[in-house]
């Protein structure tokens, strides 16, 4: 959804000095952690994912691991490579595989590949694999609003619930709110995310930061700051994001005539700083006031380092532009569904070979769960055309999931599929389950049936964040238990007419 920053300079953050940095979600009891580093890690003893299914098996991985270990995921039922030269058909599906990671990288993608040395083996038989979920576009900390404003639109949602919200977070309930999101897309398979910030100060946006990195997910930071504030931008980068191995930055903007002065210094501190450009673009067909493309076409900035976000109410020669000059586009079905803001026309997009990637957005897509994310893009453009057949179809949401999600944010080259020497974000899919079963076309059940649950494993850079179907080292209650109390301190400083 649109973000505050259609109004630049009306998100001062109130601070919360007196209040200490929250303290990280404790580690699991030291028995635990003995059991989890001392479990075997031969070949000839494998961790079964999922065995007995109504009671896990702890996994024989702790949360990191020394350098140079590889883990092995033995004899999956199928494995959906995303590289059609690694597999057959357009997913790279491939039959009884194994996966090969070292390193936090896919080494090795195959039938009964060899066991190097001090190999810690997982049996994933029955199961499916497949790269993790790409997230092109979300405001995590909109989980502080959750089923908010909801018979509003898009205006009447940031007037009533947006703008009064994100303007009272603390910096320390900051965290907590972006945890707890951060942790409920990792659960659902998301291993890479773009977070669309709006203007923070510097402390409570290390809190953001923060709270990102300890979950483990990769992250690309898309930051917004007025132009008072433009340093920040840099200073963010240098500071909190260029540290972190799995973080990256975009610069975000809102592009409109009215702030076009403002988008220019975006777009030339991106410029300045190698990175994307990240805007929210005709989400409602009243923002075509706002003339957004002929903005970012003045200032230089339409091209392959351009993501737009929404793109909905585009004409048939924005459409050609968008294509001839490769910018790339986020669609966020449920979003859009919610908030009354129309059907983005992806098979105009997808006939003219646009990159495009699906995005959660935030608190309006209501709750982490991709494989809704991917049957509703499916199903809207179906319900509109009174067409199956249109585009897209299961192997191309899958597509967008994944490989087409990482080409839209230009990291393609690291994740995306499954092909050895890219980054080891990994998925395990149980399809053994009563929404899932009987097998019958195992692909489309993925977008068709699928659902959290079913994913029973998450790796990112070859680290398991979920195993066995649960959140390795996180206590989710207190994740939870903490987020409610930041929401309660949240509801009582509300004016008396938002309480209700």
């Amino acid at each position: 959804m649109d973000p505050l920053s259609e109004c630049p300079g009306t998100t001062a953050q109130v601070p919360e000095a007196a209040q200490a940095p929250p303290a990280p979600t404790p580690p699991p009891t030291p028995g635990r952690r003995r059991v989890l580093a001392g479990l075997g890690i031969a070949a000839a003893s494998p961790f079964v994912l999922g065995a007995g299914r109504t009671r896990p098996r702890e996994a024989p991985v702790a949360a990191g691991g020394p350098t140079g270990r590889a883990t092995l995921l033995r004899n999956a039922a199928l494995v959906l490579t995303m590289d059609p030269a690694l597999g057959d058909g357009p997913l790279g599906t491939v039959e009884g595989a194994d996966v090969l990671m070292r390193d936090g990288a896919v080494t090795a993608v195959g039938r009964r590949l060899g066991v190097p040395a001090g190999t810690r083996v997982i049996d994933v038989s029955d199961r499916l694999l497949m790269p993790g979920f790409v997230d092109v576009h979300t405001h995590l900390w909109q989980s502080s609003m959750r089923g908010g404003c909801s018979g509003r639109d898009l205006f009447g949602w940031l007037a009533a619930c947006n703008r009064p919200t994100f303007s009272r977070i603390s910096p320390t309930d900051m965290y907590r709110f972006v945890r707890l999101a951060a942790l409920d897309s990792v659960q659902s398979g998301v291993t890479t995310l773009v977070d669309w910030v709006d203007a923070l100060p510097y402390d409570t946006t290390t809190q953001y930061v923060r709270a990102l990195a300890d979950t483990g997910v990769r992250f690309s930071y898309a930051m917004f700051q007025a132009e008072a504030q433009a340093d920040l931008l840099s200073r963010v980068k240098k500071e909190l994001i260029d540290p972190l191995p799995l973080a990256s930055a975009q610069i975000a903007t809102h592009a409109a005539r009215a702030i076009e002065g403002l988008n220019r210094i975006h777009w030339e501190i991106a410029q300045d700083l190698g990175l994307m450009l990240n805007s929210h673009v005709l989400e409602r067909v009243e923002q075509r006031a706002d003339d957004p493309l002929s903005v970012l076409t003045g200032i230089g900035a339409f091209g392959p380092r351009l993501l737009m976000n929404h793109a909905i109410h585009l004409t048939d020669d924005e459409i050609s532009a968008i294509a001839a000059h490769d910018v790339r586009a986020a669609h966020c079905p449920l979003s859009n569904m919610r908030l009354a803001s129309g059907v983005m026309r992806l098979p105009d997009l997808g006939r003219r070979g646009v990159k495009v990637g699906l995005g959660q957005d935030g608190g309006t897509n209501d709750s982490s769960d991709f494989f809704a994310l991917m049957k509703s893009a499916i199903g809207l453009q179906r319900a509109h055309s009174l067409d199956a057949s249109v585009f897209p179809q299961v192997q191309d949401v899958l597509r967008a999931a994944t490989m087409g999600g990482a080409e839209a944010i230009g990291m393609a080259d690291r994740v995306g599929s499954l092909t050895p020497g890219k980054r080891a974000d990994v998925l395990v899919l149980d399809p053994g389950t009563l929404n899932f079963a009987p097998r019958f076309d195992r692909i489309a059940q993925i977008v068709f049936n699928g659902r959290p649950e079913n994913v029973e494993a998450v790796f990112v850079d070859g680290r398991p964040l979920k195993l066995g179907g649960r959140l390795v080292d996180v206590d989710t209650a207190r994740v939870v238990r903490e987020a409610e109390a930041a929401a309660t301190r949240l509801r009582a400083t509300a004016p008396a007419e938002r309480r209700a």
